[in-house]
């Protein structure tokens, strides 16, 4: 008993210094999992705590347990519309190009370690997937507004690589020990059954999800338990079949998520705080599980096995992926910087481990150096590196503070309520002139301790509480409505802007630029749309005559403004010169800390 307590004590302790070091690494602005890694470390058999923990076992069934619950996490929250322009390239990334690192980093750590080429491969094919955990937090706790084309294909990309990073370990593992993988027609079902499997098994599994939910009376608190629960069986069930558990529990939080459904915040609010909670254990738990003392006869090999995956395999991974797809070079640039490893290759690491492989300790302290490099190097420049290469955009208006209301799904309506804040776009103009989109109304206004009249209220003022009665499909136009507003940074997209209707020729006359006569009849919509070759999302540039086009808005996926930047590569200059005083000012505000 005496045991029992002292652990669930060391446990508890190790989570709340997880969650009070997150005010410190916001203040130095250190990544949140390097913060939860290095304090598993200390609590660890060479730190402070003195933890004597290798248990491969645990640190697997922990570990593929948290990864579960953060990919569906992340799945509830990547919007269809992120996926709809990002998929492709984010599979030819999560499929290919984890093929093409591991193969370039596996050559590296063969003439850096003179290990066979089985060996190297594994080696290669363990830190060869972006992790889910740390794309997901960084980007979207960086503060930065990335480029959606960019930021959307980081992340599903990294919701849906790990399939063929284990297969590839499994894979190489099976030929080390001696077995036959049998003939490429096998090989390739396999694969087949790995992704398609998996992909077939989450939307059948989300569907069946969100038919439950929607159908079954239970108590509100519940709902949110038999998500988790149904997931993990989709998870467990597509692992137990040979298929991949990750990306099915991953694409059934991505159906979830983009369908109207019962108890929606409880669910996304309960699983937020529980993909946190995933996120401490594991990183702990990783931490725990390294001695840091048994990594220095291990730290040359490993530091150069990192750069060559950070500088050479990544980024030709990308160039060879993207490139297709018609991603500029600093987009491509940032994709490569940006292929942070986190607790995926660790994890990984543990199966040579399991497997009995000879030496299969010197896979696991590689690839955690590798980790703590990238998550230092990359992880602590995300936003540097967005604002440097141009792809940082103003920052979208912040979340409406809104409160849903369950009611029966047949009446196909959406009944919430919403905090006027002091910078919504609902305090511009009186109440009866609100554009509040087709079929939605407001039914009521609490002011204080008063229900007010509708009828009788002028303007909202900050501090009402508005109840709203709208289609799903207008919802998205009063959040807008009730989000609080953000300073806009016009010169991002650059000194002035047109309407997307405007003629091109009437612009090059203006500004004195040459067009082909088949593009001077075209609106700048069409002529940007066509040199683009592709859907467009706000920050797109085109180049045009020595000057940059830049898509400034978009409605119903057309090109609504259109912002000029004349001098194009002043701004450049100016971006790059800045990097120096940003350096500098950080380097300035540590030196002033205690």
């Amino acid at each position: 008993m005496a045991f029992s307590d002292h652990l669930i004590l060391v446990g508890a302790v190790l989570v709340l210094l997880s969650i009070l070091a997150s005010f410190v690494s916001a203040r130095f602005g250190a990544p949140l999992l390097l913060v939860f890694l290095v304090l598993g470390m200390l609590a660890g058999e060479d730190g402070p705590g003195g933890i004597a923990f290798d248990n491969f076992h645990a640190a697997y069934l922990i570990g593929s347990l948290a990864l579960a619950v953060i990919l569906f996490d992340g799945g509830l929250r990547t919007r269809r519309e992120s996926f709809r322009v990002a998929r492709w390239p984010a599979l030819l990334l999560a499929t290919l190009g984890v093929l093409v690192t591991a193969a370039i980093t596996g050559l590296a750590a063969a003439w850096v370690t003179g290990l066979g080429g089985l060996e190297s491969f594994l080696l290669g094919a363990i830190v060869a997937s972006t992790d889910a955990a740390a794309v997901f937090l960084l980007l979207r706790g960086s503060g930065i507004g990335l480029q959606r084309r960019v930021g959307a294909t980081l992340e599903i990309e990294s919701g849906i690589n790990d399939p063929m990073a284990v297969f590839l370990c499994l894979l190489t593992v099976e030929l080390l020990l001696g077995q036959q993988p049998g003939t490429v027609g096998n090989l390739f079902l396999r694969f087949a059954l790995q992704i398609g499997g998996g992909a077939v098994i989450g939307v059948a599994g989300g569907y069946a999800l969100l038919g439950l939910i929607n159908r079954l009376e239970i108590a509100g608190g519940l709902y949110a338990i038999l998500a988790s629960a149904i997931a993990l069986v989709v998870f467990a069930g597509a692992q137990t079949v040979g298929a991949s558990g990750f990306l099915a529990i991953y694409l059934v939080g991505l159906v979830l998520g983009n369908h109207r459904h019962r108890a929606a915040q409880l669910i996304d609010r309960f699983h937020d705080g529980l993909a946190w909670l995933s996120q401490i254990v594991m990183f702990l738990m990783l931490g725990l599980l390294v001695t840091p003392s048994g990594l220095l006869a291990r730290l040359p090999a490993a530091l150069l096995i990192a750069a060559v995956l950070m500088l050479v395999a990544r980024p030709a991974a990308v160039v060879l992926c993207l490139a297709p797809f018609r991603f500029g070079r600093r987009e491509m640039a940032f994709v490569s910087w940006v292929g942070l490893r986190g607790a995926v290759p660790i994890f990984l690491a543990t199966m040579p481990v399991l497997a009995g492989l000879p030496g299969a300790r010197f896979y696991f302290d590689v690839a955690f150096v590798v980790v703590l490099i990238s998550l230092v190097c990359q992880g602590w420049t995300v936003a540097l590196a967005a604002r440097s290469l141009d792809l940082d955009l103003p920052a979208e208006a912040g979340p409406a503070s809104r409160t849903d209301i369950d009611i029966p799904l047949a009446v196909d309506r959406d009944l919430a309520g919403y905090r006027v804040g002091r910078l919504c776009p609902a305090l511009d103009h009186d109440l009866a002139d609100l554009r509040l989109g087709a079929g939605a109304r407001i039914v009521g206004v609490l002011r204080g301790d008063t229900a007010l009249d509708v009828t009788a209220v002028g303007r909202l003022q900050p501090g009402d509480y508005v109840l709203t009665v709208a289609p799903p499909e207008v919802a998205h136009q009063l959040d807008r409505l009730f989000a609080a507003r953000t300073r806009v940074d016009t010169g991002v997209f650059g000194e002035f802007s047109f309407a997307g209707d405007v003629s091109a020729g009437s612009l090059a006359d203006s500004y004195g630029l040459t067009l082909a006569d088949t593009e001077r009849g075209l609106t700048l919509d069409g002529l940007v749309g066509s040199r683009l070759g592709r859907n467009p999302v706000i920050g797109d540039r085109v180049a045009l005559a020595g000057i940059e086009l830049v898509v400034r808005d978009l409605a119903d996926g057309r090109i609504a403004r259109v912002g000029v930047e004349l001098d194009p590569p002043a701004r450049r200059r100016r971006g790059l010169a800045a990097l120096p005083a940003r350096l500098g000012a950080v380097a300035r505000r540590r030196g002033r800390r205690p």
